[in-house]
């Protein structure tokens, strides 16, 4: 079999080169991604950074510890609290002690030595400014005033801020301020950083600031405007030190710190850890962290393993697609296969060939396929991971220290993947190629007929069952499940795999319905491409299948995320009525007191504040799970929002209350809840009202009281009735220029909210579609050559009929355009099926959004498929029609 296996394939090598090509390709990406994605299961070790030189360093604890019935269970707490002073003072007595106080401190240079500069100092271009807004909007874009800390309070003399405005108006027009974080000089020892130049800070208006290569250096002498939430106030450069590359510092003296933030974040100490431990005691709520745990004190920790979560996602998803595609490709080209050659298989079982024995060579063939084309995708995908890899972290989907690890299982993962793939898609093809009888292979060795056996319709009717059984359950128990991204991105391919198995009984209604109107048109073309379609059955399911799988999760994919998209929006409208919302220009970050205040004062205007939170429930008493919560004036909220509310009102939340959403398992207005807040209190709250789950983004609102030490981080504000809406815009304005803070109007925050063209999300898709889209276009050109290669008889005899070679062609491409159509109409069902599910668990959940058709995407899809699939057939055909018609006619396999 081995050796009749081989000759088939040298004899019939352009019915198996398509399907070594999408299979190299397909385990070649699977490679790809596999390595790629082995990366992403361990973030790279890095030691402690802000305390690498301490002992021993003490501070909050920052994860919330509760004792279950099935063991003890940890939630990150979203605002620990400080180092109490009575616990600073008890360390203190074990040996020298050192406070650490971590708050904002954005830098403006305003005079650089003796020379102006228009430089700005190095501005941090790893996340968005947070910067003193020196261009007031009444003096256009082109004329400057630097606003200092002489409007907002800050105890400085009238010689001092007469100076801080003399060095402001040095600045020039668009200089913004570099993000910063401050620190007291003591606490500078424990990375360790040491000084580059100058000397250390001694008094209230000196600071040392760490410098980087890649930014415009600030120099020992420089005169910086520095923005604290003590306010603003003009400082002097008296050393520096050099970036260690987790932040940018500015160091001022202990004292001032002190002033600046009262509360002590940590604590270095200068002891033995036992000792430390035991003055604390077990119930203490420190945590004492020596060695690598130091590194839980810096900022950020996880940052690295976060992101690699959505890398992880990302690759995880592509991996999943292009093995589905691959399967799916190397399938539909065995089956089609296996059914040109129903006439080369009637003939051995005529010679006397078993069925087994017909059943072991196309097996022996798929065999062979898989391991030489599982063997050549290794090797591509061993070369093309380091370019994967490169790719996402220049599009930004990876962080920019994303690099490959030395593991080598994906690879033998991707080589017996391959093999599998090819030989289970074979299997099929070869239980068929040994069941028919040699007269009937002959008889049906022209025509198309019986293409559905049972067991296919067996197979369909179940996968179509489930994939829409599935969804339907999931609409009566848990909308919200079918918003999440493994559900929408796996769902579809139930239905795409029940479509493909349909495909034979649908090709000829669909292509009938595509083809009326060309078949009443003058001339036998419309008329010949339908009959053509119905009678080659197999062929045209062949050619449909990749481009249904294409179009299925090319409209599915974006559409679902352009809904999603589009029903944030709709509701972010719906429940923001505020004219003005005002966030930090820097995630993490408060808004400035001085800013809050102003605002509050603002005539004409109902304020909104709130701060970000979250607060933790045990579910079952087995689950700890934390929601992102808000704290908020109820009273003032409800004049800026018109919140989606199921049960209660909002007018009852207080002290003691709590609104949730219909998400938590307690929903019942007056019931108490057992939960803890953002710094790791328990609190028994009462239920004051319940909120639609819409989208995911309805959460939790408490008050004040309970937010856990957060601060403002938002601010919404609506113009009073009878209140002049230009006078609060520019009380607003003038505001955020006198604190750095950026104020933008409704309909600017939902634009600066959205997806943007760059956004991660529709990256990653775009990867994964073209995987697919690849897929296809190997499938489509391999299928097409076959068909086109298997029909020179009947090219011959349309010649010998009269038609000439355009036409010929033309038919030819005619056809493949249909065969096009009818994938991309199936396909199209697919995605309404999808898309109607999205819709209807949006309806369900509160949510009344449009459903968004990329239509955009569908038609480069279709287009991109047709022209190929035209390409392909025509080539093949012209080069047929070169030999005379009469030697094709009389041509034998």
């Amino acid at each position: 079999m081995l050796m009749l296996a081989l000759s088939g394939m040298r004899t019939r090598w352009i019915t198996f080169v398509g399907s070594f090509v999408a299979l190299a390709l397909g385990m070649g990406l699977i490679a790809a991604t596999g390595l790629a994605l082995a990366a992403t299961f361990d973030a790279p070790e890095r030691g402690p950074e802000r305390f690498a030189a301490a002992p021993v360093v003490v501070r909050a604890a920052g994860h919330l510890r509760v004792d279950t019935p099935t063991g003890t269970r940890t939630k990150p707490l979203d605002h620990p609290g400080p180092v109490g002073p009575r616990t600073a003072d008890r360390l203190a007595a074990l040996g020298r002690t050192v406070a650490d106080r971590t708050f904002p401190a954005d830098v403006t240079v305003v005079r650089t030595g003796s020379h102006t500069t228009a430089a700005r100092a190095g501005a941090d271009a790893r996340g968005p400014r947070m910067g003193l807004d020196v261009t007031a909007a009444r003096n256009g874009p082109d004329v400057t005033v630097a606003r200092t800390g002489a409007d907002v309070g800050d105890p400085r003399t009238d010689a001092e801020k007469a100076r801080t405005g003399a060095d402001a108006r040095e600045s020039r027009p668009g200089q913004d301020a570099e993000a910063r974080v401050g620190h007291p000089w003591p606490v500078a020892a424990a990375a360790p950083y040491r000084l580059t130049s100058g000397r250390a800070p001694a008094a209230p208006g000196e600071v040392v600031v760490t410098t980087r290569p890649d930014g415009a250096p600030l120099r020992t002498g420089d005169r910086v405007l520095v923005r604290t939430p003590a306010g603003s106030a003009p400082r002097t450069v008296v050393g520096t030190v050099a970036g260690r590359g987790f932040e940018d510092a500015v160091f001022f003296t202990d004292d001032e710190a002190a002033r600046i933030s009262p509360d002590i974040d940590a604590l270095v100490v200068h002891a033995d850890a036992t000792a430390v431990r035991r003055a604390l005691g077990p119930d203490s709520g420190m945590d004492v962290l020596t060695g690598h745990d130091r590194r839980r004190a810096d900022p950020d920790p996880d940052r690295d393993a976060r992101a690699l979560v959505s890398v992880n996602a990302l690759l995880g998803t592509a991996a999943g697609i292009t093995l589905f595609v691959s399967a799916a490709v190397v399938a539909s080209t065995f089956s089609f296969a296996v059914a040109q050659r129903r006439r080369e298989f009637g003939l051995l079982r005529t010679a006397g060939a078993t069925p087994g024995q017909i059943r072991r060579t196309v097996w022996a063939e798929a065999v062979l396929v898989g391991v030489l084309a599982s063997a050549a995708g290794v090797w591509l995908g061993a070369g093309a991971a380091p370019l994967l890899v490169g790719r996402m972290t220049e599009a930004g989907l990876a962080p920019p220290w994303f690099a490959l690890g030395d593991a080598s299982w994906p690879l033998h993962t991707a080589f017996w993947t391959g093999v599998f793939v090819a030989t289970a898609g074979a299997l099929v093809s070869c239980h068929r190629a040994g069941r028919t009888a040699p007269t009937e292979a002959l008889r049906e060795a022209a025509v198309d007929s019986r293409v559905m056996p049972a067991s296919r319709w067996v197979a369909a009717v179940l996968v179509l069952l489930a994939g829409l059984g599935l969804p339907a359950v999931a609409l009566a128990l848990d909308p919200g499940d079918l918003l999440g991204r493994k559900s929408y991105i796996t769902r579809p391919m139930l239905l795409v795999v029940g479509f493909a198995l349909l495909a034979p009984v649908l090709v000829r209604p669909v292509g009938r319905l595509l083809t009326w109107l060309p078949a009443r048109l003058p001339g036998a073309t419309g008329v010949l491409v339908r009959e053509n379609t119905a009678a080659g059955v197999r062929r045209t399911a062949a050619v449909a299948a990749p481009v249904l799988i294409t179009v299925a999760l090319a409209a599915t994919l974006t559409g679902t995320v352009a809904t999603l998209e589009e029903a944030r929006a709709t509701e972010a409208r719906t429940v923001t009525t505020a004219d003005f919302v005002v966030t930090p220009g820097q995630e993490g970050r408060p808004l400035a007191p001085a800013f809050v205040e102003r605002a509050r004062a603002v005539e004409g205007a109902v304020v909104s504040v709130s701060r970000s939170t979250a607060v933790t429930v045990l579910e079952e008493d087995t689950a700890l799970v934390t929601s992102e919560a808000r704290a908020v004036d109820p009273a003032r909220l409800a004049a800026v929002s018109e919140l989606p509310v199921t049960a209660g009102r909002l007018s009852d939340l207080d002290d003691g209350a709590i609104v949730v959403n219909e998400e938590w398992l307690t929903t019942r207005v007056g019931d108490r809840v057992a939960v803890w807040l953002g710094d790791g209190r328990r609190a028994s709250l009462r239920i004051a009202a319940v909120l639609a789950t819409g989208t995911g983004d309805n959460g939790v609102y408490v008050t004040r009281r309970n937010a856990g030490g957060a601060g403002v981080d938002r601010i919404d504000v609506k113009v009073a009735e009878g209140g002049d809406r230009r006078a609060v815009a520019a009380a607003l304005h003038s505001a955020g220029a006198a604190t750095g803070t950026r104020v933008a109007t409704k309909g600017e925050w939902l634009s600066a909210n959205g997806p943007g063209p760059d956004d991660p999300t529709r990256t990653g898709l775009r990867m994964i579609l073209a995987i697919a889209l690849l897929c296809t276009a190997t499938a489509l050109a391999n299928t097409l050559v076959m068909a086109t290669s298997d029909r020179v008889r009947d090219l011959a005899v349309l010649r010998l009929a009269g038609a000439t070679a355009p036409q010929v062609l033309r038919l030819v491409a005619a056809e493949a355009v249909v065969a096009v159509g009818v994938g991309a109409v199936l396909g199209g069902v697919v995605a309404a099926v999808n898309l109607l599910v999205v819709w209807g668990a949006l309806v369900l959940l509160g949510v009344m959004s449009a459903v968004v058709v990329p239509w955009g995407t569908l038609g480069l899809v279709v287009a991109a498929a047709a022209l190929l699939a035209a390409v392909s057939a025509v080539l093949p055909a012209s080069l047929a029609l070169r030999t005379r018609p009469v030697e094709l006619a009389g041509a034998r396999e």
